[in-house]
């Protein structure tokens, strides 16, 4: 009989609350600002983050999580008697933190091979970032005490990956300028002109979908982005930063243009927001 474990990575930015009450083991993200290395979820919570990030003037540093924690991890689980461990695991691309979870499993049977036909580790690349694959972490832990199988769980966090697109503003663009993901001189001269840039991200890429100029515009520009590209009458979620405002403004747009209201909301954590600065705003959906 199968005994299966959820795990992800703090970058999923999925609730203390889901964590606890789904038991879902979560793996956090070495967070530097300057000489101070803190841990995210153990040293502070998102609040707590955003204060320090006001407070300092470079831009936080993000770390991978290692092969030898992933080992660990496993080590433990194995004892207590798991035989299938499902992870979901932030983009491959922005990170290395997948690749030294396949690395860690085959460490692990190097070490354990009476383990290799009876304790699996499913470790899958979430291609995106925050709720994008924090909503599938939720709900295979919901899959796994309905009493879903692991080849369900895994099907289904494959299938939401594959079509899910996340649109979404950075209010302040010096985050993303220094991380790479926007141009400098584009974001300096966004910033003195008022033009927000509207972010894609979709199968490992991000990039700049479209302009918008002057913030009181954004929401209504998302929302209508996102309802004219949302496959019909599926979950979507709204992620924001440090303004629950603009999450409510978005949840307000999305349910007047769809009809429902979102399945839930993501508020970025430090491995995000370090990137894409603490005020964002939008929306992750299913693609047509």
């Amino acid at each position: 009989m199968e005994k299966i474990k959820i795990f992800t990575d703090s970058a999923s930015d999925i609730t203390f609350e889901a964590e606890k009450e789904l038991d879902i083991a979560m793996m956090n993200f070495n967070i530097a600002m300057g000489d101070a290395s803190y841990t995210s979820r153990i040293d502070f919570d998102n609040d707590q983050f955003y204060k320090l990030m006001a407070e300092y003037d470079g831009i936080p540093l993000t770390s991978q999580i290692t092969a030898y924690e992933f080992q660990e991890m496993y080590e433990k689980y194995y004892k207590e008697g798991y035989t299938d461990l499902i992870g979901i695991l932030i983009n491959s691309e922005g990170s290395a933190t997948y690749g030294n979870s396949l690395m860690a499993y085959n460490m692990f049977i190097e070490e354990h091979p009476e383990a290799k036909d009876k304790f699996r580790v499913h470790s899958i690349d979430a291609r995106s970032y925050t709720g994008a694959y924090g909503y599938a972490v939720v709900e295979a832990g919901k899959m796994v005490k309905e009493g879903k199988s692991a080849e369900e769980i895994v099907a289904f966090a494959k299938e939401w990956i594959e079509h899910c697109v996340v649109y979404f503003v950075p209010y302040t663009l010096k985050y993303a300028a220094k991380s790479g993901r926007i141009p400098s001189a584009a974001a300096f001269v966004g910033d003195k002109l008022g033009i927000k840039p509207a972010m894609r991200i979709y199968d490992h890429v991000i990039s700049t979908a479209f302009s918008i100029r002057g913030e009181k515009r954004v929401v209504k520009k998302i929302a209508e982005k996102t309802v004219s590209e949302m496959k019909k009458d599926t979950p979507y979620l709204i992620v924001y930063g440090d303004d629950a405002h603009l999450r409510d403004q978005m949840k307000e747009a999305m349910t007047v243009l769809t009809g429902y209201e979102p399945a839930g909301a993501y508020q970025i954590g430090a491995a995000i927001a370090a990137n894409a600065g603490p005020t964002v705003v939008g929306v992750i959906f299913q693609e047509n």
